[in-house]
Order: C-alpha cells, then structure tokens, then sequence
C-alpha cells in the first residue's frame, strides 16, 4: 500500500493531499491502473476524455497532428504526469492528440466522474486543478500574442511552448520544410536563415523533414531576440 500512497502523492492534481485523506479515497474511488508495452496505444486522435487520465511509471510519446496532417510536434512525458486534463470539461472534450507508450509504460485512470466527487470533497484539488488550467491557459495566450508579431524564432519557440509541456524531452516537430514556413507566414529562405540561426546558438538540429530541439531554455531565450 505505501507504494500506491507515494505514486498518487508524486502526481501532479494530488500535490498536498494528506495520506489521511488519499488513504480514504484509495478505499472508495474506483483507481484503473493499466500496464502498456512498448508502442501500444494509450490514446487516439479523436477519443472521448472522459477519465482524468496519469503517466505513473515509465514513459509516453505524445503526437499532436496539425488539422492537415502534415506538421506534427512530438514529445515524450515522463511519470510521473498527467495528460490532456484541459479536455476533461468544456465544449472540447476529446483528445486532439495520440499518445503511444514509449517502453514499458504504467497508466492510472479515474473516471470524470469519480473526480468530480474529488472535487468537490477536498479543496486542494479543486484548487490543483484550476491553478494547472489557469498555468496552461496563460501560456498559451503568450504564444498567441507571440505568433502574431514575434520574430521566426519567437514563433517557433512559442509554438514548442504551447503545444509541449515543460518538462518534455526528445521534442520534435516533423514537417515539409514547405508546409512549415507557410504556416508560420515566412518566406522560404528568411525561414532557413532562422533554422540556422538557431542551430548555430545550439537550440535545435533540422533535416529536410524535422526540427529537433535540443535546448529548451536556449530556444526560449533566443525568442527574446531578433532573428
């Protein structure tokens, strides 16, 4: 049982819940712990979140597909962490991205349910909640505002910032080199003069077909500047 209380007490959503109260709710809320394998499917595009859903061993790879398919920005989260929560309540609530285990991965899922009924029976998760929806909601008004005036860089960055969480590693985007500058409205070689500014600094590496960040603090530092 310590095992179980120190898993939920290292996620985040259950950050300061006393063992008192975890204790209980072990007791009483219906905990689905799921083992995957290497490359098995946790999510897919398009499902139902209708379950608070948590990396708690192991690794998982997260692929956010573009409307038109043809950009993708890759990540891969480490337990312990939760994905998707904003689209557990609200007008969306279906999962715009898939998500696949990354070697031997462990799963805990608690239905929306279930969690509601959390909720509403101690404040700290109410309040570990919000706090985690308002982090991600103003994040992601930065990189809106950024994508509308900032340099190639900064979009990039801003981009990487949205769409991939903080402690993401081995993050990628892969793309046409083509697709990509449209998207960000640059000229072709204004684009590559930024993708080589940018490797140059150490930020990233590129191919005809991928960006790979290899410095996430470099890359958001570099977004302060002009290309």
């Amino acid at each position: 049982m310590d095992s179980i209380y120190d898993t939920l007490m290292g996620l985040p959503l259950f950050q300061g819940v006393s063992r008192l109260k975890l204790s209980e709710l072990v007791e009483k809320v219906p905990f689905h712990f799921i083992k995957y394998r290497d490359s098995e499917t946790i999510v897919s595009v398009g499902d139902k979140c209708d379950s608070l859903l948590f990396i708690v061993s192991g690794q998982a790879r997260i692929d956010i597909p573009c409307k038109n398919k043809r950009i993708h920005f890759l990540e891969t989260l480490a337990a312990p962490n939760v994905i998707g929560p904003d689209y557990l309540f609200g007008k969306t609530t279906s999962y715009p991205f898939s998500v696949y285990s990354r070697g031997v991965c462990g799963t805990l899922q608690i239905a929306k349910s279930d969690y509601i009924n959390m909720i509403q029976g101690d404040r700290v998760f109410l309040f570990n909640i919000l706090n985690m929806l308002s982090r991600n909601t103003q994040r992601n008004t930065a990189s809106i505002l950024a994508l509308t005036k900032g340099s190639i860089a900064e979009r990039i960055a801003h981009f990487i910032n949205s769409l991939t969480h903080p402690e993401g590693t081995d993050i990628k985007i892969a793309f046409r080199q083509k697709d990509f500058s449209t998207m960000l409205g640059a000229q072709r070689t204004s684009f590559i003069n930024a993708l080589e500014h940018m490797k140059a600094a150490g930020a990233i590496d590129y191919s005809l077909t991928e960006l790979v960040v290899k410095d996430r603090n470099k890359l958001m530092n570099l977004s302060k500047s002009n290309d």
